[in-house]
């Protein structure tokens, strides 16, 4: 893998992004994912710190499962475009229902780790509210809502990873086998490096429009929102949703596209592995 080959699948991942019935076909899920944000931002409005904590996390593992089946679509609908084939997305719902399904499903267990390490993590705060001995208990066991926190991060991270490297593994092989997560575990640990930098440079777009994207909703908020009771909040979030959501939406499609383009690119490196281009 050359840097010239890197340089190649980046610009043809981008130069695809901006199909407008890719777009259209991502927009309105990303707004199903940031109405569940929105809900679960308004519900932590004067909420507790526990509650808070761990409304911050949930939508993220909510919104994985429906954005791993869009993520196989999409490969399958860049797999066509770049072999120049006739696709449309009905066809491929109508091939793929079942398997979007099943799907759907994989990062479940993640929701449920995230959820035992929330309880968890109600205990020590549990702990911390003790009469007498709750400071002094919140004071040494600190390390443990440190290290639930620490956990939660990594999921979310987990998260990132599946969609990446799952992603066009599933919509290119057309099945989802048992081990599944041996195969794509195995594809990662094989080039280590590599993996981890195609990860990077698929990433880094996406991280800058989210970054830019949060920072100007975060100054809106301080500098506009009217204050008032929490539903005239949640509905101020909503509608800085939509348009938020439809400038993400490029960076969405860039970062399935980038991931079908890096697996074809590992598995090319294989000798006697044709690309997905031929």
């Amino acid at each position: 893998m050359t840097w010239q080959d890197i340089e190649h699948i980046f610009n043809r991942s981008l130069e695809f992004s901006f199909s407008k019935k890719k777009l259209l076909f991502m927009f309105p899920i990303l707004v199903i994912c940031g109405v569940m944000l929105v809900f679960c931002r308004a519900l932590a409005i004067n909420a507790g710190q526990w509650v808070v904590l761990s409304l911050t996390f949930l939508p993220i593992f909510l919104s994985s499962g429906l954005l791993l089946s869009s993520g196989v679509v999409l490969a399958r609908f860049y797999h066509n475009e770049v072999k120049m084939l006739p696709v449309s997305f009905k066809k491929i719902f109508s091939q793929s229902w079942e398997l979007l399904i099943g799907v759907s499903y994989l990062t479940f267990p993640l929701l449920l780790a995230y959820l035992l390490l929330w309880m968890l993590m109600g205990i020590f705060y549990l702990l911390k509210a003790t009469p007498a001995f709750g400071e002094l208990l919140g004071v040494i066991l600190a390390f443990g809502p440190f290290l639930l926190v620490l956990g939660s991060l990594v999921l979310s991270f987990c998260n990132l990873f599946i969609l990446f490297f799952a992603t066009p593994h599933i919509a290119l092989k057309s099945s989802m086998k048992l081990k599944l997560a041996e195969d794509v575990l195995k594809r990662f640990t094989n080039n280590i490096f590599s993996n981890l930098a195609l990860f990077i440079f698929g990433l880094l777009p996406l991280l800058i429009i989210v970054s830019i994207l949060s920072l100007a909703a975060f100054l809106t908020g301080i500098n506009f929102f009217v204050r008032t009771e929490t539903l005239g909040i949640a509905l101020q979030w909503f509608f800085i949703m939509i348009p938020f959501c439809a400038i993400l939406s490029p960076g969405i499609i860039f970062f399935f596209n980038f991931s079908v383009e890096s697996y074809a690119l590992i598995l090319k490196k294989k000798p006697g592995v044709r690309s997905f281009e031929s």
